[in-house]
Formats: structure tokens, C-alpha cells, sequence
């Protein structure tokens, strides 16, 4: 793909907004290694930081090129922002939840239980305090941050038996994406397991977790969850809209010319929008798929859901109290939450609910 066919396909004006000028100037090559945290089987998140890369390369005319690494190929896949960090990797491609026991403020660069849904998130983001709030927490780690990709509202796990109420979590061992939701997880009985994407078959297979939450349809359907756990709930409560990002050192991206920090963040923002159109394409493929494969799609009831939420809100109240930075981000998030609710009550959600009535 040339510069030309990129930039028609990715959107002349997402590129020409972030500054890149219409031919390549003469400097010299950057070469740059990108750790992911995701299993190179799954081409929808993993895919995302390929997707980066080939846009870079192709809008910097070869002169700029980025090697992609999936997790564990380089270091660790919740090893990624201390390599960054530490400089052993220019960049990363991962989810900050992740990292929620270096500081609870990190699971607000991308899902909280009961956040925001992909497109209020990328509001917050772009247009409301997010990313200048999570930039700025991230600067203590020697890092900057740019939008890598959502995945839209999750699934809420496999689980190898039926919940039928809350008490059914008592001692349940369950993977679970960060932190934050282990904690809301704990309050409710459960305990939480942290595994990267590509060890969650094999556990749940020989029964050393009885319960796991990938992603959704798609990726799910690929890494074989419903071989050997049969009850698929949603919604994924604590991952309305979750953000997936690229992480920079800073000191690496200071050292860009204006012309390649304008190609990065091009890149970032065609990548990020294809992710989320990537996986509204394709799950509903795939979930159609696992219905007829036997898999029993369940609710979470309301009794459930409303004890997710009395327990999450009790979290968020223990990390006012020990994460200055949480508890400043946060405060920001809710108030951008509370008016986009209210929005979307109107005209986004009561269009929604009756499509969903129609035989189409």
C-alpha cells in the first residue's frame, strides 16, 4: 500500500488533521519494536498494533518502520510498560487496567465497571479531559499515550457452571482482565485469577478456574472457550467501552521529528477506529456461530447487576481514599459520564431499544 492508497482509504481528514505533510521528506530511518500483551492468534486486538505499524511505514514512504512483538515474544505480556518505561522497547500495545496495581488511576485510561460504552469513551478521550488527565498520570512512568483501539461492550465470561444468583460467585475462581474488577469480584465472593489471553483455554480446560472473561464473540470463539465451558453471560458489566492503547516512551517519542510525531498519531487514530469496526463486524458472525455450536447465551440477572454495582461504587470509594490521582481523574470521568447518560437516554438508547424489537 502506498502513502497515496492510505490515505484515501484511513480518511484524508483524520490525516491532514494531524499534520502530515503531502510528500515524504528526506531523514533518516527510525526503526522502532512494539510489545503487545495480545496472542498473535487474535488478528482483531493483536491485529490493532499491526495495523498501526503498516500505516506508519506506509505514510513515512519506508523511512519509518515499527516490528511487532506479541506477548511473551520480548518480555512478559503484563511486562509491557516497565519495558517501556525502562526504555527496553520504544513502544507497547496493551490495555492499562492492566496495570491497575502500579496505581488504581490506570484502569481509567480504559474500563471501569459501569463506565463509559466505546463512543462516550473516545469522547472523553478527544474532546472532554481524558486525555490530558491520563497523560498527565502517565508521565510519572516516562510514557505518553495514544487511542490503540476499543473493543465495544464486552461479553461477561464463560463460566463451566450456571450462575442462578450472586451467591453462586462464594469461592468461584475466575479470570478476570485488572485489578479493579478482582476487587469488585472479591467483595461479591469470587477469586480472581490474572492470565494473559493465551493461558485461559488450558486453565479453565483442566478446571483450575471455574470462570473466565475474555473479549466477546469473536475472539472468544478463537481461543475455544465454549469447548469447555458452556454458559456465556452478558453484558460485561466492568467493560463497557474499554480502551486499548499504545503507550510511547516519552524520551523515544520526544526524539521524533515533527513530521514522524504526526505520522504516530495519525497512525494511532486509523488503527483505533478499525479495531472497534473490526469486532462490530464480526461478532455477531461468531455469536451466531457458538448459538448453533450449543452454547447457552445467558443474562446476568437485575439482583446480579445491581450488586455488581453496590460493590463497585464501594471500591471506587477505597481508591479516593489511597490514589490521589484516581481519585482526581475519576471525579473528572463521572462528571463527563453523568452528561452523556443523559444523552444517551434520549435519542441513541429509545433508538436502539425499538430496532431491537423489529424482525429486520
Amino acid at each position: 500500500m502506498d502513502r497515496r492508497s492510505l490515505i484515501k482509504n484511513a480518511g484524508i481528514a483524520g490525516v491532514l488533521a494531524a499534520g502530515i505533510a503531502p510528500a515524504v521528506h528526506a531523514q533518516a530511518a527510525v526503526r522502532w519494536r512494539l510489545a503487545s500483551s495480545f496472542p498473535k492468534s487474535l488478528d482483531t486486538i493483536y491485529g490493532g498494533a499491526e495495523v498501526f505499524a503498516k500505516a506508519v511505514k506506509a505514510m513515512s514512504g519506508g523511512k519509518f518502520e515499527i516490528s511487532v512483538h506479541a506477548g511473551g515474544e520480548l518480555m512478559p505480556p503484563f511486562g509491557v510498560v516497565d519495558g517501556v518505561q525502562n526504555g527496553s522497547v520504544e513502544m507497547c500495545h496493551t490495555v492499562p487496567y492492566y496495570f491497575y496495581g502500579k496505581n488504581p488511576a490506570f484502569a481509567l485510561g480504559s474500563a471501569i465497571p459501569f463506565g463509559l460504552n466505546s463512543r462516550q469513551m473516545t469522547a472523553w478521550m478527544m474532546h472532554g479531559n481524558g486525555r490530558k488527565l491520563m497523560n498527565e498520570f502517565y508521565a510519572k512512568y516516562s510514557m505518553v499515550s495514544f487511542a490503540g483501539g476499543n473493543t465495544g461492550c464486552q461479553m461477561g465470561g464463560w463460566f463451566r457452571k450456571e450462575i442462578k444468583s450472586v451467591a453462586d460467585f462464594k469461592g468461584m475462581k475466575m479470570r478476570l482482565g485488572g485489578g479493579l474488577i478482582g476487587e469488585v469480584m472479591q467483595k461479591m465472593g469470587a477469586v480472581p485469577q490474572s492470565l494473559p489471553g493465551g493461558e485461559i483455554y488450558q486453565a479453565l480446560e483442566k478446571g483450575t478456574i471455574d470462570a473466565a472473561e475474555w473479549v466477546g464473540p469473536y475472539d472468544d470463539q478463537k481461543l475455544g472457550f465454549n469447548k469447555v465451558a458452556p454458559f456465556y453471560y452478558y453484558p460485561g458489566w466492568w467493560e463497557g467501552g474499554p480502551e486499548v492503547d499504545f503507550f510511547i516512551n516519552q524520551k523515544a517519542m520526544d526524539g521524533l521529528s515533527a513530521e514522524n510525531k504526526a505520522i504516530v498519531e495519525a497512525a494511532a487514530a486509523v488503527a483505533s477506529s478499525d479495531m472497534l469496526a473490526k469486532y462490530d463486524a464480526l461478532n455477531p458472525i461468531a455469536l451466531k456461530q457458538l448459538v448453533a455450536a450449543k452454547t447457552k447465551v445467558l443474562p446476568f440477572s437485575q439482583a446480579m447487576m445491581d450488586a455488581a454495582y453496590k460493590a463497585s461504587l464501594e471500591v471506587y470509594a477505597e481508591n479516593d481514599a489511597k490514589s490521589p490521582e484516581w481519585k482526581k481523574i475519576y471525579a473528572d470521568f463521572r462528571s463527563f459520564q453523568r452528561d452523556q447518560v443523559l444523552w444517551f437516554r434520549f435519542a441513541e438508547s429509545r433508538f436502539d431499544s425499538f430496532m431491537s424489537t423489529l424482525k429486520l
